[in-house]
């Protein structure tokens, strides 16, 4: 049994297409917290966070929009999550995923307080590994790996708690990365399972190998999960929709691996859109991607053994 701590981070700053800070309120109405408990959890829902006190920050970049706004939820998210890891497995209900340069930094922090390593698998169709420098859109959204991995170009935020090494991220699922991303990935030690390497070798060999990586360092692990992951024939409600995307199953598979493995400590559910979604459809279909994260199978199977 876990003790679930729901977080709203009604986010909608890192992007450009209204609708994300509806988020929170559509995984609530779509039975986040009954099918936690169903499940055997106990749940807290610690309502949504409300960001720090905004600043003047400014930056170089001129396309870059809404600066002080997303330092100020990086801020919050960042404390909001320290403060739930001690007493449970925060799940942060987004809101774009420019919360995530909060959350991650709140997982950063707990983990080098507890001395133990920090790793993330970004189950994402894009890498957001550009800076507030070389992003062209000015989404901010786009920003969250590079800060957590380290990388210069950030002075604007407050400087990343114990920036977590390249061997310590995984991305699964990729497929959009631009060429500034690519250039700054391939000086690092980043595990790169884009959909070539998912169709080439399957989802399970690419995903126990990390998670082995993980458990043989002892490690935490954040999981952070953007609905365009998935195909947009079965979730459409993203603002940015990238074809090609994970299937129903393989989806299920990738959170049922993951609960297997008993090694995730916090989990982000960004970039629902309730605005352009179908009769909630792919807010249901998170909250059932997180059953199976959490637990919920059709047969119950041998535990893999890891000796």
């Amino acid at each position: 049994m876990t003790h679930c701590i729901l977080i709203g981070a009604p986010v909608d700053e890192g992007q450009r297409r209204p609708g994300c800070l509806m988020g929170p309120a559509a995984y609530r109405t779509a039975g986040l917290a009954g099918t936690l408990s169903a499940l055997g959890h106990t749940v807290e829902d610690r309502g949504d966070v409300t960001p720090a006190p905004l600043g003047d920050e400014t930056c170089d970049n001129a396309a870059v929009h809404h600066l002080p706004e997303t330092i100020a939820w990086t801020r919050a998210l960042s404390a909001a999550t320290q403060d739930a890891l001690p007493h449970g497995m925060p799940i942060i209900m987004g809101g774009d995923h420019s919360l995530a340069l909060g959350t991650v930094a709140g997982v950063a922090a707990h983990a080098a307080n507890a001395g133990r390593p920090q790793f993330v698998i970004w189950l994402d169709a894009h890498s957001d590994f550009h800076t507030v420098g070389t992003t062209t859109s000015g989404n901010l959204h786009g920003t969250p790996m590079a800060y957590a991995n380290g990388r210069e170009g950030f002075a604007p935020f407050p400087p990343f708690p114990n920036p977590i090494p390249g061997e310590n991220i995984c991305m699964f699922g990729i497929r959009s990365v631009d060429p500034a991303e690519h250039a700054a990935m391939q000086e690092t030690d980043i595990t790169v399972n884009d959909m070539r390497v998912l169709d080439e070798q399957g989802i399970v060999a690419p995903l126990r190998e990390f998670l082995d990586r993980v458990r043989a360092a002892n490690g935490l692990l954040h999981v952070s999960l953007d609905v365009d992951f998935l195909d947009p024939t079965i979730a459409p409600a993203v603002g940015t929709t990238v074809p090609g995307g994970a299937t129903f199953r393989e989806a299920h598979l990738v959170m049922e691996l993951l609960h297997e493995s008993a090694l995730v400590t916090s989990l982000d559910l960004v970039e629902l859109n309730p605005f352009l979604d179908e009769r909630g459809r792919t807010a249901k279909l998170m909250v059932d991607l997180v059953g199976s994260l959490m637990g919920r199978k059709v047969f119950d199977r041998p535990t893999r053994s890891y000796g």
